[in-house]
């Protein structure tokens, strides 16, 4: 599983019993970095945003197995990754590059630019900058960023 081309990726929409598997992924994938940029978030509080927008979340699969998790917004006027997660022990073997290929592929179907926030400290901003997103904005906790 060390390059791309051997990736195989499938979703299927989350739902309310996936919430224990999610809260998990979120700490595991987004603890340290919330904690760094100052966020140290109870159950409670990860749980409100799990709970946001789950109607938009799928779960992403890896041989059946749920390995993480897409949140898209299809809004007016941009198609908004709300949140991408991957398992710690699946990142660094390509996943997030397939899922982010997929999404584009979404997003120059419906004409529409894809936008993201990702923590100013995460260092998946590479894996964004890769895939030709670009910096439009930024605030004391996030980059706003933006692929045509």
């Amino acid at each position: 599983m060390q390059n791309d081309e051997k990736v195989t990726i499938g979703f299927r929409q989350a739902q309310q019993s996936d919430i224990p598997y999610l809260l998990q992924l979120r700490k595991d994938s987004m603890g340290e970095h919330l904690v760094s940029a100052g966020l140290n978030l109870s159950d409670q509080q990860h749980l409100e945003r799990i709970s946001e927008f789950l109607t938009d979340s799928s779960i992403i699969l890896m041989d059946k197995q749920p390995i993480g998790l897409i949140k898209l917004g299809v809004l007016a006027d941009k198609l908004h990754i709300r949140q991408l997660q991957i398992s710690p022990k699946y990142q660094g073997k390509g996943v997030g590059s397939k899922v982010l290929a997929l999404v584009k592929k979404k997003a120059k179907e419906l004409k529409l630019p894809l936008t993201l926030n990702v923590l100013l400290a995460n260092p998946v901003i590479s894996l964004y900058l890769r895939h030709g997103f670009i910096v439009i904005g930024q605030n004391e906790l996030e980059y706003q960023m933006r692929c045509d």
